[in-house]
């Protein structure tokens, strides 16, 4: 069951023209009588960081299938840069840390469609690392300038006609290896860094506690496939009757055993098999176009006033085939990839 916390009543209150506005969480000490001092350890975080996961999970209201089940989208543009890969990219970091492979001071290097490098360059402004992150033309001009407001040194790898094709990832996979033998840096390595799937466990955790275990389907689109992988296999430890749904772009369907293809849905279908993926992992996949996934896009902004990306449209799309497939009153849950925000130039 998914409720609003019960609000909490105070007698203290802001007033604009004598009417009561605004309830406060506030007291007002007596006359002459003064504060004790406030322990704020258990409700104020050490830095930004504390604040990944622990998103909302929020059912559509409007974009709703004809059999009466649910589509709860998990919010993950509550995090701090707006994105999911806050989650992983914390993750990465910290175990090499831990391990010893990143160093106090030292360089971290990765190739991004851009949400993975904004991630990464908010925890290296906050842990003190230089980034150096590779990406392209072909993605979101606003991820590329988040990077550089973080301190991020963002090189660029030109694109054909602003389309993501397996030679544009190897070509920034191969610029990323170039960078780190250069610069002796630590590599995350998204595609094979297996460090990120605990993030996704815990993700899986969140949602299975959100839904009170009352959950049908979970579907998720695939870029390095670390969170649909880290998600279902949490989530199958729980119950393993969950159906688990991948999705790729239908131009370059390649888990599917089709062709590799060009498409623009940021950030994700690479153009090969990653190496993260496996093929136990799904029971099913679903193939998204770009024009269904845009149009799905724009849908949630103006019917459910969510602001997204085009990979949570194609989310959406599949969520919605799934639930007329499955019995009436399922409940499935798909994620909100990142923030609409990062779009507003595409």
């Amino acid at each position: 069951m998914i409720t609003d916390p019960p609000l909490r009543q105070t007698n203290c209150y802001a007033r604009a023209a004598s009417r009561p506005v605004q309830t406060l969480n506030c007291t007002v000490p007596a006359h002459g009588s003064t504060l004790a001092p406030m322990d704020m350890s258990a409700s104020v975080p050490r830095t930004v960081l504390d604040r990944i996961g622990n998103t909302a999970l929020l059912p559509l209201r409007r974009l709703t299938p004809r059999n009466g089940s649910r589509i709860l989208l998990k919010l993950e543009d509550g995090n701090p840069t707006g994105s999911i890969k806050d989650r992983m990219a914390l993750a990465m970091i910290e175990a090499a840390e831990a391990d010893g492979r990143l160093q106090p001071g030292g360089r971290v290097v990765e190739y991004t469609g851009g949400s993975t490098g904004v991630s990464l360059a908010l925890i290296c402004a906050v842990k003190g690392y230089p980034l150096d992150i590779v990406s392209s033309d072909a993605f979101a001009a606003e991820k590329l300038a988040h990077m550089r407001a973080l301190g991020a040194e963002v090189h660029v790898i030109a694109s054909d006609q602003g389309r993501m094709t397996e030679k544009l990832t190897r070509d920034m996979i191969e610029a990323a290896r170039v960078i780190t033998t250069d610069t002796g840096g630590f590599w995350t390595d998204q595609l094979n860094n297996t460090d990120q799937l605990q993030a996704y466990h815990t993700m899986a955790d969140e949602i299975w506690a959100q839904t009170d275990g009352r959950l049908d389907a979970f579907v998720q689109i695939v870029g390095t496939a670390a969170s649909l992988r880290g998600n279902v296999e949490q989530l199958r430890k729980y119950n393993d009757s969950i159906t688990m749904v991948a999705i790729e772009p239908a131009e370059s369907a390649v888990l599917s055993g089709r062709p590799t293809g060009a498409h623009k849905i940021d950030g994700v279908g690479a153009g090969f098999v990653v190496p993260l993926w496996d093929d136990s992992v799904a029971d099913a996949i679903e193939l998204v176009s770009t024009e269904e996934a845009t149009a799905m896009a724009v849908r949630l902004g103006t019917q459910e006033g969510l602001l997204a990306g085009t990979s949570t449209g194609a989310n959406v799309v599949v969520a919605l085939r799934m639930a007329e497939r499955l019995p009436p009153t399922s409940t499935i849950v798909t994620v909100m990839c990142d923030t609409g925000m990062k779009y507003l130039s595409k």
